[in-house]
């Protein structure tokens, strides 16, 4: 009988992971002069919100959906921030980092994974921040898995 893949939410190390991967995350974005004024007024639980959402978007708990508003509330979020490419690619690089600093595991099927989604949930989030952006055709939080690199692949 063949082992079940595990998910990205396991591989990572489950919650505890992804919310000291935010903690750190954002320690750096409050002091960064890019990012800063985009969570000028980012709530103390901001971190905790972020590791739910990362945690069912990587195969874990419905937490964000169930108790957080779920994707409308994501969407709505971002709604008007007007995210430059600067620093959306500023978010990606300092989410890289804590990803190190965390240590979250370091292979490169993981990390494929990993910095899949973190590209492409952060391209989505710009585009979603502009004025003019047309509404979601999505309802409900992606669910992200390994791609083309399971764990395990030589």
């Amino acid at each position: 009988m063949a082992e079940k893949t595990p998910t990205l939410y396991e591989w990572a190390g489950g919650i505890e992971a992804l919310e000291r991967l935010t903690e750190e995350f954002y320690k750096h974005v409050r002091k960064d002069e890019l990012l800063a004024p985009l969570f000028q007024y980012m709530t103390d639980d901001h971190p905790q919100h972020v590791a739910a959402w990362l945690a069912e978007v990587f195969g874990g708990p419905a937490v964000y959906t169930e108790q957080l508003g779920g994707f409308k509330r994501m969407i709505r979020s971002h709604r008007g921030r007007s995210i430059r490419p600067e620093q959306r690619t500023r978010w990606v690089q300092l989410m890289t980092e804590a990803a190190d600093i965390v240590g979250l595991p370091s292979d490169p099927e993981f990390r494929s994974a990993f910095m899949s989604y973190i590209e492409w949930g952060s391209r989505r989030a710009m585009a979603n921040s502009q004025p003019d952006a047309p509404p979601s055709r999505r309802e409900t939080v992606p669910i992200w898995g390994w791609g083309e690199a399971p764990p395990g692949m030589p």
